[in-house]
């Protein structure tokens, strides 16, 4: 175990806002052993920036770990050479030339098929009502699983989450999480033929292309799937509360002053959706102050890093304005997520101009207070607005 400083957390309190405590740390314990979570967690920008492509000592191949136990073992959970192998096998698939081409195309016929059901309504919660929709249904689409229903592709994502971050080993949340692997196996099953017989964009088409092994095809679509779904929903979400928070920083996108990108660059750096990525310690090594063995566990805390002070001005304030170049809300290293440009063009591009264009003066709900919630993956758990009908 490292010899790094010690910082209690309440669990409860750190989900429900991690933000008050992870500036403490960023104080007064930067890299600091958190007992609660079972790991030593880096909190400034600065030194996950550099430490996070010290793939040698922090590495992501975690054996043991529970997302290879559960999911098998995708590239998240590799490093250098076999990582970029599979990363390059997936790429024709989300690269920013396909993701213009194909998808963009395809994710706005989805948000305008499910805004015009919305539309006549004048109230609804966009939690479930859009952004889960949207973001499934446009996955379903990149993972080449278009057998599968929305709600399917949504709980079963949710399930391999909860189920790799299970470090409690409870036994109803490990039994959903191999129903939903099963699930998403068979739906891989079913479509195999069809992708084999009609190549397409999607992630199971070109893997297969590549000649990828199988158990890695199954392994990669279920990465997709626990990641690519809930960060643009929780995306969605988050920025249409933001932008309906904050109406002069939506006064600024109408007068022309910031755009739809300025928007999600913000939001991703304010309240990033996916805001730790561990790490196992590969060797021992010093940095820090802080001396690390082999087996440590390591939590990178992006949602940490993207506020902290000595690289952004007031970080806890929303503005559209400022420069997120500093932003690690993708990572920083070889395992920059691979669905960044897909979620930016989702969301930037399709889902905030066509859902404030469609839904006039969309208001948030007094009749339900907005909940939010999380810190290894923060999101809105619910969205009530109302809008006037036309």
């Amino acid at each position: 175990m490292s010899n790094a400083p010690h910082y209690d957390i309440d669990v409860a309190k750190f989900w429900a806002d991690p933000y008050p405590d992870l500036a403490k740390m960023r104080k007064d314990a930067p890299i600091a052993f958190v007992p609660q979570l079972g790991s030593t967690v880096f909190t400034r920008r600065d030194d996950i920036f550099s430490q996070e492509k010290r793939i040698d000592v922090f590495s992501s191949h975690q054996p043991a770990g529970l997302m290879n136990l559960l999911m098998g073992h995708n590239m998240m959970r590799k490093d250098g050479e076999a990582h970029m192998a599979e990363r390059a096998a997936m790429f024709p698939s989300v690269s920013p030339r396909t993701v213009r081409d194909v998808w963009v195309r395809q994710f706005q016929a989805h948000a305008d098929r499910i805004l015009d059901e919305l539309a006549p309504l004048g109230r609804a919660d966009l939690c479930k009502a859009f952004a889960l929709p949207l973001s499934a249904e446009c996955l379903k689409d990149i993972t080449g699983l278009t057998n599968m229903r929305f709600e399917d592709m949504d709980a079963w994502s949710q399930a391999m989450i909860d189920g790799i971050a299970n470090y409690a080993g409870d036994r109803e949340v490990e039994a959903r999480c191999h129903a939903a692997t099963a699930g998403i196996d068979a739906a891989i099953d079913d479509m195999v033929p069809v992708v084999t017989k009609h190549p397409n964009t999607s992630i199971l088409s070109v893997l297969l292309a590549a000649g990828q092994p199988m158990p890695g095809i199954r392994a990669n679509i279920k990465l997709a799937i626990s990641g690519g779904q809930n960060e643009p929903r929780d995306a969605i979400s988050g920025t249409i509360w933001a932008l309906l928070t904050h109406p002069e920083q939506l006064a600024l996108v109408r007068e022309g002053k910031a755009t739809w990108l300025d928007v999600f660059e913000e939001y991703a750096r304010w309240i990033a959706p996916i805001g730790m990525s561990p790490r196992r310690v590969a060797k021992p090594w010093s940095y820090g102050g802080v001396d690390f063995e082999p087996e440590d566990r390591v939590f990178f805390m992006f949602g940490s890093a993207n506020r902290d002070e000595a690289c952004f001005d007031d970080p806890d304030r929303f503005d559209i304005t400022r420069d997120t170049a500093k932003s690690i809300a993708f990572g920083a290293g070889p395992h920059y997520c691979a669905g960044a440009f897909a979620s930016r063009a989702m969301v930037a591009d399709v889902a905030l101009p066509g859902i404030f264009a469609r839904l006039k003066n969309m208001r948030l709900d007094p009749a339900g207070p907005v909940r939010i919630g999380g810190w290894a993956f923060r999101g809105l758990l619910n969205l009530p607005v109302t809008w006037d009908e036309r």
